[in-house]
């Protein structure tokens, strides 16, 4: 496929004078004169730098990645019909869609980018974190920073042991059930193809206690809906733990909150003031 670039600089450009600041989760503030987006705020949402940017929707620069158009489409909030859409103009096959795609809906993005005062994360089946609020990389630190398959929180939880700590010990058994058993229902229901059955071979040969719990062919373990959570600086929280799922792609936004009142509450507060500096 040949990149259409005048159809590329065309649709980018509608697109974003469509969106408003308060559409990504931008202030907008008071001497705000464009219509939609500027460019920078459009660079800065798809992590690449104005220049770049703007020579795309100039109809020049070189051919841009797959990578590359796939951040710009997270970026500007597409649906999947308008991300592959944007994948064949700049001259690409779109990728999958689907439980093992990693494009956040629009809708969910919405609600995301209007939760910066509590601790939120999106998630694929897997447990892979796509997406942190603040105050979400404040309660368990950067966890979209991990690469293969330490991206999923199953795997870490039976593969590195300081992982662990985060959370109360009274919860682990639980835990360790929960993550084994979620493991299993996923890879039966993909198949053996698929990233959870190879998570699930890889498990099998690193961490006896997975072993242990797969030979018991346990399914159904579902997450407590209170979670407990060992902060190094604030200790522990109990949060409540909502979850909304995108069934299209399987993803799902979880949303920690601890009711007014209470010492988590209180905890909470004292995060935000703390940031993330405890996991640097």
């Amino acid at each position: 496929m040949e990149i259409d670039r005048t159809g590329l600089a065309a649709f980018l450009r509608h697109r974003r004078e469509l969106l408003q600041p308060e559409d990504v989760g931008l202030p907008r503030g008071q001497r705000r004169r464009t219509s939609g987006l500027r460019r920078e705020e459009v660079a800065a949402l798809c992590h690449m730098s104005t220049d770049y940017y703007a020579r795309l929707e100039r109809e020049r620069g070189p051919q841009p990645s797959e990578q590359m158009i796939a951040s710009i489409a997270q970026g500007l909030h597409l649906s999947l019909t308008e991300r592959d859409h944007l994948f064949r103009l700049a001259g690409h096959r779109p990728p999958d869609r689907g439980a093992a795609g990693e494009h956040i809906s629009p809708g969910l993005l919405r609600i995301f980018d209007r939760l910066d005062d509590t601790p939120a994360e999106i998630v694929s089946e897997l447990g892979e974190t796509l997406r942190q609020t603040p105050l979400g990389v404040a309660l368990t630190g950067d966890t979209t920073r991990y690469t293969g398959p330490a991206r999923s929180i199953g795997y870490r939880w039976f593969t590195d042991p300081t992982y662990r700590e985060l959370y109360a010990p009274a919860d682990h058994s639980q835990l360790s059930r929960m993550f084994a058993s979620g493991l299993r229902e996923t890879a039966t229901l993909r198949g053996p193809d698929s990233r959870a059955a190879h998570y699930a071979g890889l498990l099998l040969t690193r961490s006896e206690e997975f072993r242990s719990l797969w030979d018991k062919h346990e399914v159904g373990i579902r997450p407590q809906h209170v979670k407990r959570f060992v902060h190094p600086e604030v200790g522990m929280m109990e949060l409540n733990c909502q979850s909304l799922l995108d069934p299209d792609q399987s993803h799902r936004l979880l949303v920690y909150t601890a009711p007014p009142g209470t010492e988590s509450y209180d905890k909470l507060g004292l995060l935000a003031a703390i940031g993330t500096q405890t996991f640097h």
